[in-house]
């Protein structure tokens, strides 16, 4: 029997943590691990005490045919990347590395490579986050190096 490679296994994991999502469109997990431990985990969904968009039955963004991506100031969701994130304390994160998977809430299918918002960006630079890991498919994955997304700044818009 061929070992499972680390960075699958860990994906595997949080494809688990993204069961709990409350989502209607897409779930996402996300889990935090440096030096072989898990330190966070974390899933979409409302925030602590409000109603989910699968109790409600509704997503707003849905309904208003919002494409992915955009307008997330009307989802009700904290993303799953942001909650791992909470979850930990920022000691513990500097030079980990967050891994990152996602499900068409709909179909099942595995989402082709979840890439972090731009606002999840922030949140990971700011935490300390070394690495990011996605799924592909459930034998591949993509990395980025964060320390990319300081370099390569693409979040400023020229002033002209």
């Amino acid at each position: 029997m061929k070992r499972r490679p680390k960075e699958c296994y860990y994906l595997d994991i949080a494809e688990t943590v993204l069961e709990r999502g409350t989502c209607l469109r897409r779930n996402y997990g996300a889990i935090i691990v440096k030096n072989d431990e898990i330190i966070s985990t974390g899933y979409n969904g409302a925030p602590r005490g409000r109603k989910n968009c699968i109790d409600l039955g509704i997503c707003t963004r849905e309904q208003k045919n919002v494409p992915q991506g955009e307008r997330y100031e009307l989802c009700r969701s904290v993303h799953a990347e942001a909650n791992a994130i909470i979850s930990a304390r920022r000691s513990d994160m500097i030079g980990s590395t967050l891994y990152l998977t996602g499900r068409d809430a709909q179909t099942g299918e595995i989402l082709n490579v979840a890439e972090p918002c731009s606002m999840c960006k922030r949140l990971i630079i700011n935490a300390g986050i070394a690495l990011v890991v996605s799924r592909v498919d459930e034998n591949n994955y993509k990395i980025w190096r964060v320390s990319d997304w300081v370099d390569n700044d693409d979040t400023i818009e020229s002033a002209e």
